[in-house]
């Protein structure tokens, strides 16, 4: 929170990991209890200076959707916003560099965007993390990506996203790391444009107070060259244009 209002961020959400599938290192971890108490520990510290908001991201993929609805059923009422992200691919694999062995881009694009439009349809999201994630963890013998390549599957995609009100997130993350891009870029963000989304949130992704906020001032302004004229912010699940 400190480095939040160094790097001139007002609005944080601390979006901690719940991870349903039992291969995830992160498995089991997550306790909501204690993590709401933290959120209002820090709130008293740092609220006047800060808006800190109650986040989740929630992994989805169709072998854990029975303990991601009962999640969302007991807990996802507590949160001011939920991210709802896809990691995992054919049984319950990771998307890590090993998992494209013996396998194509489009094999791997193929499942994942199943994924994102089943855990859209869910309707338990207020956004969709990192839509393109897969082309972060491309080894060298499959970056060949190119985001053309997908742009039907992707309008399908908004057309259903547009329909269920869905946002999806600008992640930053991909600028200071690999792929050296937001997730996604410019290119996914017009033709989100042009199906007539507007519902655009972002997140920094941040692992460590030094990246706080890092890459949004960019990102904001690719948005706009984009024409996307505002961002979401939620409180109580509901998303409000600034």
């Amino acid at each position: 929170c400190q480095a939040a209002i160094e790097h001139g961020v007002t609005e944080i959400a601390f979006t901690d990991h719940v991870d349903h599938q039992p291969l995830d290192e992160g498995f089991g971890f997550y306790r909501p209890d204690d993590y709401f108490e933290d959120i209002q520990r820090v709130r008293e510290q740092f609220g006047d200076r800060l808006n800190i908001l109650r986040g989740i991201e929630v992994d989805y993929h169709d072998d854990t959707r029975p303990v991601v609805e009962r999640f969302m059923h007991d807990f996802g009422h507590q949160y001011d916003f939920v991210i709802g992200s896809v990691h995992y691919g054919n049984s319950g694999r990771i998307i890590f560099p090993d998992y494209f062995a013996g396998t194509t881009n489009d094999a791997v694009f193929a499942d994942y965007f199943a994924q994102i439009q089943r855990a859209v349809e869910t309707g338990w999201f207020d956004t969709i993390g990192h839509l393109d994630i897969p082309k972060r963890y491309m080894p060298k013998t499959h970056r060949d990506y190119d985001p053309e390549r997908y742009k039907d599957r992707l309008m399908e995609l908004f057309a259903i996203f547009v329909a269920n009100k869905q946002a999806f997130e600008i992640n930053t993350s991909g600028i200071r790391q690999r792929p050296k891009a937001s997730m996604p870029g410019p290119a996914i963000v017009r033709w989100y444009v042009e199906a007539g989304g507007t519902r655009i949130t972002t997140g920094t992704d941040s692992h460590a107070a030094q990246t706080v906020g890092a890459g949004l001032p960019t990102t904001l302004n690719m948005l706009s060259l984009c024409g996307i004229t505002s961002i979401l912010s939620f409180r109580n699940r509901v998303g409000t244009a600034i």
